[in-house]
């Protein structure tokens, strides 16, 4: 099992703190550090800087979303971040929502097969192929790096919570990576992607099967409880998110954190999370360290290859207090 940390795009480090924090990381014994993206710092800028600093930790996007940059930018930026780290890039793709497309002035349409477009052009620019693309969604006229990439091969996991999404990364992508989902959800999503890629005649087992698990420590659990509430009450109101939240027997939960944020703001949804929410879907409020890694023991039983911990911290010290959860983590 390996486990990596996520710098969740929706926390603030300032500076360079994420660098100091990827070399803690990997210090510690923690395979890949990702980095999300929103209207946060940009996560190939970022896992740049990071690399420098580090020599083994890999060097993963959670998840780059395919608006924010043509196809073949994203190929230039892999061969270009993989050559310079080693071989370690990581890319986690998927579609976003409405919103954020409206943010680069694109539509959000035909998902699936843009997602797969995306990625045949990111993989055949990044392994220095000439590309001259002809799809439904994105064409290119003839591209060819100037160079050929050390390390030609750059892994691309879709983000997924559907059922017609994860079975497109069971097809075609090199694993999944799902965010949101509690072991029973994800034994369901990992079950779909074996399914379907033993249908294209791959081996399922070769693919990477990977889930994020919030985790927020302090000795006063409810503190902990608290700031999860607060991730939580997001997830809830978010396109997609609440579909899986009421998909996993919490609809109406859900619908009452809604109802709240319409009437009263987001003070108010968070308010209205039950603490059952906490403890069904993937949060894990702890007072230790040892007892975070005791509740994560479900999740690994799914058949997960790769669990992400975007920790949460409990405090405004978010790169004090996350420095010390991976260094008693100390795997």
């Amino acid at each position: 099992m390996r486990y990596d940390l996520d710098l969740d795009s929706g926390v603030v480090y300032p500076g360079t703190s994420m660098v100091d924090l990827a070399k803690v990381a990997e210090d510690c014994g923690f395979d890949a550090i990702w980095k999300g993206e929103s209207n946060s710092a940009d996560p190939m800028v970022s896992l740049s800087a990071m690399a420098v600093g580090t020599r083994t930790i890999k060097l993963g996007t959670a998840v780059y979303h395919v608006f924010g940059r043509t196809p073949v930018t994203l190929g230039i930026q892999a061969a270009t971040l993989n050559d310079l780290s080693g071989g370690r890039v990581l890319i986690g793709l998927g579609v976003s929502n409405k919103t954020i497309a409206a943010w680069h002035d694109a539509t959000f349409d035909r998902p699936l097969r843009r997602i797969r477009e995306y990625s045949d052009i990111v993989r055949q620019v990044a392994r220095g192929d000439r590309v001259e693309y002809d799809g439904d969604v994105y064409t290119t006229t003839p591209f060819k790096l100037s160079w050929r990439s050390s390390y030609p091969e750059v892994p691309i996991y879709f983000a997924g919570l559907g059922e017609q999404m994860t079975r497109l990364a069971g097809r075609y992508a090199d694993g999944i990576m799902v965010n949101m989902a509690n072991p029973s959800m994800l034994r369901e999503i990992f079950g779909r992607v074996r399914e379907s890629a033993a249908a294209a005649g791959r081996d399922p087992s070769t693919l990477e099967y990977i889930a994020k698990v919030r985790v927020c420590l302090h000795p006063d659990r409810a503190s902990a409880i608290a700031k999860l509430k607060a991730a939580l009450a997001f997830y809830n109101i978010a396109d997609f998110y609440r579909d899986l939240i009421g998909q996993m027997g919490f609809a109406q939960e859900s619908a009452h954190i809604r109802e709240a944020y319409r009437e009263s703001g987001f003070r108010a949804a968070q308010a209205a999370v039950p603490d059952s929410l906490i403890e069904e879907l993937p949060t894990i409020a702890a007072t230790t360290v040892d007892e975070a890694r005791e509740r994560l023991q479900p999740y690994l039983e799914t058949g997960v290859t790769r669990l992400i911990i975007p920790y949460v911290a409990a405090s405004d010290d978010a790169v004090g207090e996350t420095r010390r959860f991976l260094e008693s983590w100390a795997i």
